[in-house]
C-alpha cells in the first residue's frame, strides 16, 4: 500500500507548521502557494483527515496535522542521521545542524566554539537561534532542533542532558551609582530605577518579564538595545541600570566605567546544560559539535 505523501510533502508540512502560514511555508519549501495547497489537499484526501485549519489569520494544525508533523520531523531527522553517517564516504553532501540556545550561551560562549567547529566542518551549515529555555526543551523534544543549550531550572524529562557552563545574572550600574559598591541587591529593589532592556526576542528579556509578572511589579525600561555591549555603554552613560550575565558584564567592565552588583535572588545563579533527544540518534557531525561544547566547558571550568 503506497502512502499519499513523499519527502517533499513531509518537509512542506514542517515548514508550514513552523511559520503558521501556508504561503510562508511554501516559500521556505521552495514552491508556490498553489502548488503547496494542492499537495496538502492530496495528502488530506489520501489520508481521509484534515491536516490544517485555514483562517484569515493563517493556518494551524489539526490534531491529525500535529501527529503528521511530529512524525515528519522524526523521519527527516533520521534522514539527517543517515546523511551524516555517510558523509565521510559521499562527497558533496552538506549537513544542516539546528542549535537553539539561551541568550548567555549564544552571546558569550558559543561564538569561539562554532568558529572552530565550522572551520573543521566546511560542509556543515548551522542554524543558530536564540530561545527561552523552556521553548528550547520543547523544540528538542518535538524534533524542531537538534541541540539545545538551556539555563536554570527546566524540566528535561525524556531528554539526554549534559552539563555545560555556569553563569549568573548581575546588576550593572554606572561607576558612580548609588548601588555601586553594594555587596548584594535584590532584583525587586532594582525596579525603582530605569532599566536598559535587551531586544524583545531576547531570552533574558522574556525571563525577567516573567519574574516581574510574579512580583506584580513593572520594569521601567528606559531604552532597548540589541546586545550586551550596547547595554553596558548605555549604563556607562547613566541612562539606566541593566541585568546582564556576569561573564559579559566583567568583560565590558575592563574598558567601561561600570560597576557590577551581585543579585541576591536564587534564580540569578544559573547552570547551563546541553540537551538532545538522543546522542546516538544524532548525525556524526552533530555529535562532534556536542563533543566540542563539552570540551569547551571543561576547559572553561
Amino acid at each position: 500500500m503506497s502512502l499519499p505523501f513523499d519527502l517533499v510533502d513531509l518537509r512542506l508540512m514542517v515548514r508550514i507548521a513552523e511559520s503558521n502560514s501556508l504561503t510562508r511555508g511554501a516559500e521556505a519549501a521552495h514552491m508556490s502557494a498553489p502548488a503547496a495547497s494542492t499537495r496538502i489537499k492530496n495528502i488530506e484526501e489520501g489520508l481521509g483527515v484534515k491536516l490544517l485549519f485555514r483562517t484569515s489569520q493563517g493556518v494551524t494544525l489539526t490534531p491529525p496535522g500535529q501527529a503528521f508533523v511530529h512524525h515528519a520531523r522524526l523521519v527527516l531527522g533520521q534522514l539527517e542521521h543517515l546523511r551524516g553517517d555517510l558523509q565521510e564516504y559521499v562527497s558533496g553532501i552538506k549537513g544542516h545542524l539546528r542549535v537553539f540556545a539561551n541568550t548567555t550561551a549564544l552571546g558569550e560562549f558559543l561564538p569561539p566554539v562554532l568558529r572552530r567547529y565550522l572551520l573543521a566542518h566546511p560542509d556543515v551549515n548551522v542554524d543558530l537561534q536564540e530561545r527561552l529555555s523552556h521553548d528550547i526543551v520543547r523544540a528538542v523534544s518535538e524534533g524542531q532542533t537538534d541541540i539545545g543549550i538551556v539555563a536554570g531550572l527546566v524540566r528535561t524529562e525524556n531528554l539526554e542532558v549534559l552539563p555545560y557552563r555556569r553563569d549568573r545574572l548581575v546588576l550593572v550600574v554606572p561607576a558612580d551609582h548609588a548601588l555601586a559598591g553594594t555587596a548584594v541587591v535584590a532584583f525587586a529593589d532594582t525596579l525603582a530605577f530605569d532599566h536598559i532592556g535587551l531586544h524583545e526576542s531576547s531570552a533574558i528579556r522574556a525571563f525577567l518579564q516573567q519574574i516581574c509578572d510574579g512580583l506584580e511589579r513593572p520594569m521601567k525600561q528606559r531604552i532597548q538595545v540589541s546586545n550586551f555591549e550596547a547595554a553596558c555603554r548605555m549604563v556607562e552613560a547613566a541612562v539606566g541600570v541593566a541585568i546582564l550575565p556576569e561573564s559579559a558584564a566583567r568583560r565590558h567592565a575592563q574598558t567601561m566605567a561600570i560597576a557590577i552588583v551581585p543579585l541576591a535572588d536564587p534564580w540569578a545563579e544559573r547552570a547551563m546544560q546541553i540537551v538532545v533527544r538522543s546522542l546516538d540518534a544524532l548525525p556524526v557531525y552533530a555529535r562532534e559539535l556536542v563533543d566540542s561544547l563539552v570540551e569547551d566547558a571543561r576547559q572553561g571550568a
